[in-house]
């Protein structure tokens, strides 16, 4: 029997290698993830026709011509914005529904968002993992929007029968009958099922949406690039829905419609998900990175003692793929080269008594290496999700005690939130059409400026946004009425803040999904999405426990503090400017590593960049 990829010359103990086997009549092609064989009938035509097929869950070649592409990646936007719309839906007056019908207290109600918040682009990494490790990004994104359906589901019938009562209840006029321990923790269950779902759907769908454009069509590449800008575009479009419409009813006591209206939204992006499998493109998982990982810290470990060698001289696979299955091979860098002892083959290991925890291959090491460059720049990005997260607390806070009135119509606060949507929608159709094309042709980039030069922008753009609020604060404070709660200064006042926070988010989280996307080797895809995710997460709890500081430094016996209950007695724009001065130091930190970063150099020798309709489909399936 023939085999369809060159064998490799030398196998590293424990690492699978993908065995393929062809016979005269049929081929067989063992996949990872189910362990099962698919067949494919006439192999000597199979040459000729992969450049324009695939295999389907049969093993008969696709009749399709092409997978993926737009037609694929529009659905998956269409997904993200359903699944986005529910969730905010839920997401955007959780803290109203706390403390209106469950009865919490403000500072209560706060905390267990923050605290749910966090949980949702936690819960990112476990999507990841999965999806990276075992499942797949369809399986994983399959999954959690289940899950997503079922919380929601829960979440609309426990507040239909058991929590609003009587109906009507929890729109800040008419009060809500005390709920029961068992309505309280059902309805626990359910927002930690909607946060598990969306938590971990979210940065495997940006991945599996990418997945649909071949890096090695020249046209295909540039469409991965605008398929990121349009992923964050269709978020907002959803989260546009939430917090204009949705918003409005949840506040007037309508929230079991609001909670209806979610799940038929969940239930709608799932559905449309799984009518468009047959044309996805299909990449099986690598396995578990973190094995894979720790091999190159206890062999590089072991072998401590033992002299350097030049790069040339250390251990690798032949053949075009590399020892994880899938996964193309990456060059060697000269940083961290304590770990290129990992590589190193000794006499014993030439002769064949060979350990994956004892050696590894230039691209395990070099996977490692790039998950260590990458945590710096991930780091930086924690203070700018600072940044991010005082639009859903303290500028809510904010425009609470100012003017909310549009004539005879009173605006919610949070609806403020719909400007920074609104921003969004703007500045990336400004990016896409104008700044990114006129970029290009001043720097000869055709992707305009790097997603280095696009985070970096992000962050002095959020920093301007802590500032303008800042200067809010300062006039609403001036403005503040006699004997009450409120400023007369109005709630308009607050676009400029909220505008900025927008534009910020379209250079820097388009930006980090494009940069770890494309850093994070091919074993861990989705990990690099989720990084993204996980950066807003720690930012919640740092924002939370920058507040807990600061008011423990500044409420000091009879003074308020900055934050206090009143704000009209405290200096919540020095909280900005404090917000403001950490991402300035932020900036100039992220700058230096910025320049520091080395970009992955994959080994593409053995991968030809090929025109539109020419492009491999080796590590693709088509699922029906």
């Amino acid at each position: 029997m023939d085999s369809l990829n060159r064998t490799m010359s030398q196998k590293v103990e424990e690492q699978p290698s993908k065995e393929n086997y062809v016979s005269e009549e049929s081929f067989e092609v063992q996949n990872y993830v189910s362990e099962e064989s698919f067949e494919v009938k006439n192999p000597a035509k199979y040459d000729d026709q992969k450049q324009k097929n695939c295999l389907n869950i049969s093993g008969v070649l696709s009749k399709q011509k092409r997978l993926g592409g737009w037609s694929s990646a529009f659905i998956l936007l269409a997904n993200q914005g359903l699944a986005t719309l529910a969730f905010f839906g839920v997401s955007v007056n959780l803290v109203l529904f706390l403390t209106r019908v469950l009865g919490q207290a403000n500072a209560s109600a706060a905390n267990n968002v923050s605290k749910w918040t966090g949980t949702v682009y936690l819960c990112s990494l476990v999507g990841a993992f999965l999806s990276d490790s075992y499942w797949g990004r369809y399986l994983t994104c399959a999954i959690f929007q289940l899950i997503l359906v079922l919380g929601l589901a829960i979440l609309s019938l426990s507040s239909w029968l058991l929590l609003v009562k009587p109906v009507g209840c929890g729109d800040g006029i008419q009060a809500c009958e005390p709920t029961t321990p068992i309505g309280n923790a059902i309805f626990y269950l359910a927002i930690y099922l909607v946060a598990f779902g969306y938590g971990g759907h979210q940065p495997t769908l940006a991945t599996f949406g990418s997945d649909q454009f071949d890096e090695k069509n020249t046209k295909e590449k540039s469409s991965k690039v605008a398929f990121f800008c349009y992923f964050y575009f269709a978020l907002n479009v959803g989260s546009l829905f939430s917090n204009t419409i949705l918003v409005y009813y949840e506040d007037t006591g309508d929230w079991t419609l609001g909670f209806w209206v979610s799940t038929g939204a969940a239930v709608m992006a799932l559905t449309s998900f799984l009518l468009g499998s047959p044309g996805y493109r299909y990449i099986k998982p690598f396995g578990n990175p973190l094995p894979r990982v720790a091999q190159v810290f206890v062999a590089a470990a072991r072998k401590w003692n033992l002299p350097g060698v030049d790069g040339d001289n250390l251990y690798e696979v032949e053949g075009s793929e590399s020892a994880i299955k899938g996964s193309r091979k990456i060059l060697h860098t000269e940083e961290f080269k304590f770990l290129d002892k990992a590589a190193i083959m000794t006499e014993e290991e030439r002769f064949g008594n060979i350990s994956a925890w004892n050696l590894c291959t230039i691209t395990q090491v070099e996977e490692a290496k790039c998950i260590i460059r990458m945590i710096p720049i991930w780091l930086c990005t924690i203070i700018y999700s600072v940044v991010f997260t005082q639009m859903a607390s303290l500028f809510v806070e904010q425009g609470s005690v100012m003017d909310k009135s549009l004539g005879k119509f009173h605006l919610p606060a949070a609806s403020m939130s719909a400007f920074d949507i609104c921003s969004v929608l703007i500045c990336t159709g400004i990016y896409r059409k104008i700044l990114i094309p006129m970029a290009g042709k001043l720097s000869g980039n055709p992707k305009g400026i790097t997603e280095l030069q696009r985070m970096g922008a992000g962050i002095i753009i959020g920093m301007l946004a802590m500032v303008a609020a800042g200067v809010t604060e300062i006039e609403r404070i001036k403005r503040v009425v006699p004997g009450k709660h409120s400023s007369s200064l109005s709630i308009f006042w607050q676009i400029p803040q909220y505008a900025l926070v927008g534009a910020s988010e379209v250079f820097m989280y388009i930006g980090q999904l494009e940069f770890f996307n494309n850093q994070a080797p091919d074993g861990i895809k989705s990990f690099g999405s989720s990084l993204c995710m996980a950066s807003i997460s720690i930012g919640n709890f740092v924002s939370s426990m920058l507040v807990n500081v600061v008011m423990q430094i500044t409420a000091k016996g009879d003074k308020p503090g900055w934050i206090p209950e009143d704000l009209n007695n405290g200096h919540m724009d020095k909280f900005y400017f404090l917000i403001a001065c950490l991402s300035a130091i932020d900036s100039v930190i992220y700058i230096v590593c910025a320049k520091w970063y080395k970009r992955v150099n994959l080994d593409e020798d053995n991968s030809t960049i090929k025109e539109d309709g020419q492009a491999e489909e080796d590590l693709v399936l088509n699922i029906v």
